[in-house]
């Protein structure tokens, strides 16, 4: 007999034929079904699961880099003979100007920072003063470009701009006037006396980040040094470069440059913990996710199990007309990889409509459960955000096919294994 070429036009005849066949026929429908549907179900987790996690860290990390430096430079110089430290920088546009001819720099903004008292009749808030000139203000990203804003940034020179979740606390809108409280002002014979001044809110941001919203407030940077008492200093210097995961490559340069007594910090020790935790949580993620696509591939073997020994007189019947181990081998394979790719189709198909759609499908959910799903306060970000990377989608297939197709081979070959003799014996 002519042997026939691997994976030929009848064993996928017959393998489709005992995957539709139902139980009175001798065949597994329930069973193909349950293992259909874990395998879709574990897909879609893996995949759903692995768009939200990289939405979220990217969500996360652009809020950072687009609200803050990504390296702050503080001077720290000791006064010689004394005890007295000076945390100020006085040379501050020279400074500014070398750090930003750095190769890699593409801003370098001198700040006055300073936590106040914010205060509108009878409400208050906590807030966090950056003073800043209009046109380093402009080239922040999530200052600049927000999600929502009011106002208009171009008029920040005549008052102050601040984030929505400090409008929210003050009860204030644009055009309306607040008082910024601060403990140190005025020096006197009597010691210092807070300083209040009122300002005109010309600009709302709102940046995406919960905590940004909450408590920030930009003043020009001339009028943050007088309020703070900082004439003619600041007290940082912002620097934004061209590729912040690189960002380690500029910090030996920056440090040349601001000379002794200078300190940096990164936006990565600011936030590393953080992200380091992201990282671990992924990888346990995928770890277990990959444990339930393994538990759904299992039902595959159980179903094939089931199915090799309701078909034992036909597997028989088959070798004794000349079908090949090989043959029955392949016949179950496509069985079992056949449940497998179809249902692991359906979990990307899911999987991605899931990332695709998640904002209409989370405001379902949040009607559904009357509101309050999603916490801000906490979350730091307002929405569940997702990005469907072809690299999830590819490493979740690759996942779920070659678990599929690998648990298939065993009972696969006990069914090639058969003795037709004994498979006939009692028919």
């Amino acid at each position: 007999m002519a042997s026939t070429a691997p994976f030929a036009k009848f064993e996928w005849m017959i393998a489709w034929r005992y995957i539709r066949a139902k139980r009175a026929e001798g065949g597994v429908s329930i069973m193909t079904w349950i293992s259909l549907i874990g395998v879709t179900l574990a897909v879609f987790a893996l995949i759903a699961t692995l768009a939200v996690r990289s939405g979220f860290r990217a969500e996360f990390v652009d809020t950072i880099l687009g609200s803050n430096a990504h390296v702050t430079v503080y001077q720290h110089t000791a006064i010689a003979g004394t005890n007295q430290v000076i945390r100020t920088i006085s040379d501050y546009e020279t400074l500014a100007e070398n750090l930003a001819e750095i190769d890699g720099v593409i801003r370098a903004a001198p700040l006055v920072r300073g936590q106040v008292m914010a205060n509108r009749t009878n409400r208050n808030a906590g807030i966090e003063v950056y003073g800043i000139a209009l046109e380093d203000l402009k080239t922040i990203p999530r200052i600049a470009n927000p999600m929502t804003s009011q106002g208009s940034i171009d008029r920040f020179n005549d008052g102050i701009a601040i984030g929505s979740g400090v409008a929210r606390e003050l009860g204030a809108i644009v055009g309306d006037r607040i008082k910024v409280i601060s403990p140190n002002g005025v020096r006197t014979a009597m010691g210092t006396s807070p300083r209040t001044n009122a300002y005109e809110i010309v600009y709302i941001f709102t940046a995406g980040r919960y905590d940004i919203d909450r408590t920030r407030v930009y003043m020009p940077l001339a009028e943050a040094q007088s309020f703070f008492n900082r004439d003619g200093l600041v007290d940082e210097i912002e620097v934004m470069v061209a590729d912040p995961d690189a960002v380690d490559d500029v910090l030996p340069d920056i440090l040349t440059v601001g000379g002794s007594g200078t300190l940096i910090w990164t936006w990565r020790d600011s936030a590393g913990s953080f992200l380091r935790a992201l990282s671990v949580e992924d990888n346990v993620m995928f770890v277990i996710l990959s444990i339930l696509v393994l538990i759904a591939s299992m039902n595959i073997i159980s179903g094939l199990i089931m199915l090799v020994k309701n078909k034992g007189r036909d597997i028989g019947i088959l070798r004794t007309m000349g079908l090949t181990e090989g043959s029955i081998l392949r016949i179950f394979f496509i069985c079992g990889a056949g449940i497998g790719t179809f249902g692991t189709i359906l979990g990307v198909i899911f999987g991605c409509l899931f990332a695709i759609y998640i904002d209409t499908i989370f405001s379902f959910v949040n009607y559904v459960a009357g509101g309050g799903v999603w916490d801000p306060s906490i979350r730091g970000i307002y929405e569940l955000p997702a990005q469907l990377r072809l690299r999830d989608v590819i490493s979740s297939v690759t996942l779920s096919l070659g678990l599929s197709w690998i648990v298939t081979i065993f009972p696969a070959r006990r069914a090639a294994r058969m003795n037709p003799v004994e498979a006939l014996r009692y028919e």
